[in-house]
């Protein structure tokens, strides 16, 4: 597995993997869903991952510092998932000191965690326009988890005609349902036993509205669960899958999208109706 540092590093490793090189962005701190990334970019040729911090999508409020970090332990799940190179740039590669360009984001990244994260989307986007500036990728893969964030990544390549493939893969869970984020190792005992229900009321709303059941009642039986369960749910909606718009009734292919706050931590989750 090559790992490069520096974007002369990266070009001359890039260009030995040839021109289907698909691209894993993480912000490290892995887990099994990242990896399903890698095997979904490896079964269709050489895998590039990327690992890097981004600053610019956190917020004043948000701790940046306590992101979890391993790098030696993300570079062997790497290798043995069989990723080809990894990029590791510092924040000097990343955002030079006369960079004065960001990405200015609007439609998907409005609402939900546009408004809950202020600034965060333009970081996101900027983000990964460069890295696919920087790879140049044939595809890039991205977890459904963060579906808000996969819609705002389509949209910018759509209107940027940049030339890259977005493959969202399903999210990966735990046996009870939770799905894996970084950090999940963040709750308590209690709270990790709790988180689940967040995923089961999204669960139970799906089926009942696409059954027919009214949404608005559908949503507030699971806000009741979630917040019985002790959880701080910040948002629970019917959204169009694209748009993230909101829906009232179930008329075209949608999207329930939730954030609650378990303790500290913020667990998103979504499911497909």
């Amino acid at each position: 597995m090559l790992i490069a540092r520096t974007l002369s590093e990266l070009r001359d490793a890039a260009a030995g993997l040839g021109p289907e090189l698909g691209l894993v962005p993480t912000m490290g701190a892995l887990h099994a869903g990242h990896l399903a990334l890698v095997h979904a970019a490896r079964a269709v040729g050489p895998v590039a991952a990327s690992i890097f911090v981004n600053p610019l999508q956190f917020g004043p409020k948000e701790d940046l510092a306590r992101y979890p970090r391993d790098q030696a332990g993300d570079l062997a799940k790497l290798e043995a998932a069989g990723c080809d190179l990894v990029w590791l740039p510092d924040t000097s590669v990343m955002y030079p000191s006369d960079a004065v360009s960001t990405i200015t984001v609007a439609g998907p990244a409005m609402l939900w965690e546009g408004e809950a994260r202020p600034g965060h989307f333009t970081g996101v986007a900027t983000v990964v326009a460069k890295l696919f500036g920087q790879v140049r990728p044939l595809a890039a893969y991205f977890g459904e988890k963060d579906w808000q964030q996969v819609q705002v990544i389509r949209r910018m390549v759509a209107d940027l005609l940049l030339p890259v493939e977005i493959v969202p893969v399903p999210t990966v869970r735990e046996p009870d349902g939770l799905a894996l984020s970084s950090r999940n190792r963040f709750l308590s005992p209690a709270e990790r036993a709790a988180a689940p229900a967040l995923y089961a009321a999204l669960r139970e709303a799906a089926t009942s509205i696409a059954a027919g059941a009214p949404v608005a009642a559908a949503l507030a039986k699971a806000e009741a669960a979630v917040i019985a369960a002790g959880m701080r749910p910040e948002y629970l909606a019917l959204v169009d899958a694209q748009s993230l718009e909101p829906l009232q009734t179930l008329s075209r292919p949608a999207r329930l999208i939730t954030a609650a706050r378990a303790g500290s931590v913020r667990l998103l989750d979504n499911v497909a109706i």
